[in-house]
């Protein structure tokens, strides 16, 4: 319960204290965004939304403190994906941004396994780790767009706590490697040994680490591999997920820092 009330008071204090009382004449977001808890978070009707923010709030508490683990992680990571400022990005993205370093401070402090990556709340508590995949996805937002949708989805599969989706999520990892390979090699329809292999000539890859990353697609894709119907799915865990998109997301790192200056 400590853990519970000191991210519910983060979550009071940068936003139901701030918000106006009605609903539709709230211009900081926080009336959209408990109109997006009411709608589609709890799936009612707009219509028989209550005009002032007990009612509303007091239904997000009692679920949060009360609800099950995954119910209270569920509605810490949709209030920075559904927090906007409206036309005003810059303020929605500073404000988002303090919440989720906030919220990473008091889950580290309270030794939770949980951390927010990229917006997304996963299994992951390493600081090496969570800067190897948010540099990735920053590194491949603009000019590897497939590369980050990659690593984007594999982040996704292993963050839902409903259904988590190992199997995929490592499926995703190493795409994003083999997509960025083919995209530096210019060679869009080759496998990753044949990219890696004209890299390694152009850009002095390492042939070491050439050789290890060819091993790793090798094991994803032979016949018992996760990109075949897998024999042993049951044996894939969060560890091995997190393995891979770690170790895929710090090639990625490493091979756009290797390639840019020379492309």
């Amino acid at each position: 319960m400590p853990l519970r009330n000191a991210l519910w008071n983060i979550m009071t204090l940068m936003h139901w204290n701030l918000a106006h009382a009605w609903r539709d004449q709230d211009q900081s977001g926080r009336g959209l965004l408990l109109v997006r808890f009411w709608c589609w978070y709890f799936k009612d009707r707009y219509d028989e939304m209550d005009n002032y923010l007990p009612k509303t709030v007091t239904r997000i508490k009692n679920t949060f403190l009360d609800g099950s683990w995954n119910e209270m992680l569920d509605i810490l990571e949709y209030v920075p994906k559904n927090f906007e400022y409206p036309d005003n990005q810059y303020e929605t993205d500073s404000v988002n941004q303090k919440f989720i370093e906030r919220c990473n401070d008091i889950l580290e402090a309270h030794m939770s396994a949980y951390r927010f990556v990229d917006g997304e709340i996963v299994e992951i508590t390493s600081e090496a780790e969570i800067e190897a995949i948010e540099n990735a996805l920053d590194g491949a937002r603009s000019k590897y767009g497939p590369v980050h949708e990659h690593l984007r989805r594999a982040l996704e599969l292993l963050s839902d706590r409903n259904e988590r989706d190992y199997r995929n999520s490592i499926k995703e990892s190493i795409s994003a490697v083999e997509s960025l390979a083919c995209l530096v090699a210019a060679r869009p329809k080759a496998s990753l040994n044949d990219a890696l292999t004209d890299i390694e000539k152009k850009h002095v890859l390492h042939g070491a680490l050439k050789k290890s990353f060819s091993h790793l697609y090798g094991y994803t894709s032979d016949e018992s591999g996760v990109r075949h119907k897998l024999l042993y799915e049951d044996s894939l865990n969060v560890e091995d997920a997190t393995f891979m998109l770690v170790s895929c997301s710090a090639f990625v790192n490493y091979l756009i820092a290797k390639t840019s200056s020379v492309q």
